[in-house]
């Protein structure tokens, strides 16, 4: 079955691809769903507060669990609004090729906290604490950055769902990633808005420790999935897949 595939899947694969990163995400959301990929979302009744308005000094902050590259990206088709999403350890080519602003962190605590709050001054924001992505069933430790940022934090929980090829890799070539998750003949997104997160529960209105804030979040997507919390990071990960840490010494491919 799937050699009979690979034929059509790589022809779709790429003409999904192309879709997504040549034409405006209003147009080629719908074009997309049209060549077999789905998207199924949620989110509370009150729209106007998942979004920035003006008397908000800074954008929104919608923390996600991380299941691929391309989870960012279907958070700012199904909103209709254009974001910005940080990552670690981007390929050349993903950051060339993203329809949507995307900025490298260094881990440098300092410096990615200075950029993450700039972009936030600037508009809405997309981070994954994870710092990695996750195929199974349960999260990875959020790092706890994003907590001292701001108080205006949306948890999203995201759900993938492939028949053949997983848009996720621990040793090989991470700019691949969306081409195997386009190679399946109905790759499934799901996404939840779980609200915005009560003033009580962050760093700023309720005097929470951001590791406490981290713990929160994560445990709140964890519920609406149906997955397990767990104290592993992306080192952990890294060590047990691939034998590395998941630091690539050059700016290549390699994640």
């Amino acid at each position: 079955m799937l050699f009979i595939w690979l034929p059509f899947g790589l022809f779709l694969c790429l003409l999904r691809f192309t879709i997504g990163i040549t034409l405006p995400l209003n147009v080629s959301a719908p074009i997309l769903a049209f060549t077999g990929t789905r998207t199924t979302f949620s989110r509370p009744q009150n729209t106007k507060s998942l979004i920035q308005n003006e008397e908000k000094e800074k954008g929104m902050l919608y923390v996600c669990n991380h299941k691929t590259l391309l989870d960012p990206l279907y958070v700012s088709i199904v909103l209709g609004k254009p974001l910005s999403t940080v990552t670690y350890s981007l390929s050349r080519l993903s950051e060339t090729v993203s329809p949507i602003k995307t900025i490298r962190l260094t881990r440098d605590r300092e410096k990615d906290r200075e950029k993450m709050d700039k972009l936030l001054s600037l508009g809405n924001l997309v981070v994954c604490p994870e710092g990695t992505t996750c195929r199974e069933p349960y999260l990875l430790r959020f790092s706890p950055l994003f907590a001292e940022i701001t108080a205006n934090i949306i948890p999203v929980a995201i759900d993938v769902k492939v028949s053949m090829f997983y848009g996720t890799t621990a040793s090989g070539y991470k700019c691949l990633d969306p081409f195997f998750h386009f190679l399946n003949p109905n790759p499934t997104y799901t996404i939840k808005f779980l609200g915005m997160l009560p003033q009580s529960e962050t760093c700023q209105g309720g005097g929470k420790s951001k590791i406490e804030v981290a713990n929160f979040v994560q445990k709140e997507i964890c519920k609406s999935l149906g997955f397990a919390c767990t104290n592993l990071t992306r080192k952990d990960k890294y060590l047990v897949l691939a034998g590395n840490e998941g630091i690539s010494p050059r700016n290549n491919c390699h994640h």
